[in-house]
């Protein structure tokens, strides 16, 4: 990671708003599928990208939807008893029975490392209600991320809707958004994981589909796809050092590849830019403030090496009230510091103020404040 230090520009603002505006940058790289793009997780920049913004089928990477639904249900350590009809689930399973009853937690792993269509339909039935309820969190959820180009039908994937589809953007964003969870993390992460099996005498072992687990070292997880109208379908995550991305393809013939060479190029062409520094924020501003601002988050950002001198930050605060009193506002976000690169924001960040600490009592004080306390029992005595 790289520190970047430039001259600030100052503004005062009456009003906050936070925002995060990624820019747009692609690299060349030559790949297979009909969709893609590449995502740096923390900035949410775009690296690359190929027509990620076209509606396509995706198979089964609609379960990372339903995963992240499930974690965040609270269900996970509850039984689930799976019914018939998630038994007739077609396509890829875990062979579950009707009647059994499974954790909902051996559920999701069952979903994310063997692509279960059996487990995505048991999911969706507890945590929804049925699957018309599960398909309406779903959508509820993409609109809440901002999928705006996305509409779920089902919890798994299968083209049994003619309205279930995204794109490798929308698919990125909630990538992005799982990937904030740690349950989710690990769990898509894991590449052999061990479920009880309660009707035989032995357990249940599933190992990832997720090849690059074990063919890429930077890899940390993703779900994989398939259907025979949708083609080949990937979404991978990896990490190396402080820069962690988010690969999608649409329709992609050489997937695993596609993968790599995206990753390969952004690690070679990116570094992780660290712009801002959390803690004291030492910038000239009016008395009330002068010696109080501070951010509570450092602020990174991906840039090649012909961008590292292009960054430069806006400071933006809002006008103090004329009863200013700062007890009143610790704590508090009193403007914003905004990240441009050549000329663009890229990033903005809240401003927070502090007030000043409590005044330590001296040892004089301390004793005057015994020998009064020591008057007062006496008296009241």
């Amino acid at each position: 990671m790289r520190i970047i230090w430039k001259p600030v520009i100052f503004a005062l603002m009456v009003s906050l708003f936070i925002t995060n505006i990624p820019q747009q940058v692609d690299a060349s790289v030559s790949i297979s599928a009909r969709g893609a793009v590449l995502m740096e997780q923390e900035s949410g920049r775009i690296l690359f990208e190929k027509d990620a913004h076209t509606k396509r089928r995706i198979a089964s990477i609609t379960k990372i939807m339903t995963a992240i639904l499930a974690i965040e249900s609270g269900k996970m350590n509850e039984l689930v008893k799976v019914s018939e009809q998630a038994t007739r689930a077609e396509g890829s399973s875990v062979y579950l029975k009707p009647g059994e009853k499974i954790q909902l937690e051996h559920l999701v792993y069952g979903l994310m490392l063997r692509s279960g269509n059996d487990t995505a339909v048991a999911i969706a039935e507890h945590v929804g209600g049925g699957l018309d309820g599960f398909v309406y969190m779903m959508n509820q959820k993409a609109k809440e991320i901002g999928m705006l180009n996305t509409h779920f039908s089902n919890p798994h994937g299968l083209d049994d809707h003619e309205d279930h589809y995204s794109t490798a953007y929308d698919m990125a964003l909630l990538t992005r958004y799982a990937m904030n969870n740690k349950t989710y993390k690990k769990i898509a992460g894991t590449k052999q994981y061990k479920a009880p099996n309660p009707t035989e005498n032995w357990d249940r072992e599933w190992k990832n589909k997720n090849r690059l687990l074990t063919k890429y070292k930077y890899t940390t997880g993703g779900k994989t796809g398939y259907t025979k109208r949708a083609k080949r379908t990937l979404v991978t995550t990896a990490a190396n050092g402080d820069m962690k991305l988010i690969a999608v393809t649409l329709n992609a013939p050489d997937d695993w590849n596609d993968h790599i060479a995206m990753y390969e190029n952004a690690f070679k062409t990116y570094d992780m830019a660290e712009v801002l520094s959390k803690g004291k924020l030492d910038i000239k501003t009016n008395k009330l403030y002068q010696k109080h601002l501070y951010l509570k988050n450092s602020v990174v950002y991906p840039a090649t090496d012909e961008e590292m001198d292009l960054f430069s930050i806006k400071y933006k605060l809002n006008k103090p009230d004329e009863d200013w009193n700062e007890s009143n506002h610790n704590g508090e976000a009193v403007g914003k510091a905004q990240v441009f690169l050549d000329g663009k924001v890229v990033r903005e960040t809240p401003i927070y103020y502090q007030g000043s600490p409590e005044k330590k009592k001296g040892l004089l004080d301390s004793l005057k404040d015994i020998f009064l306390s020591l008057i007062g029992v006496k008296l009241n005595g």
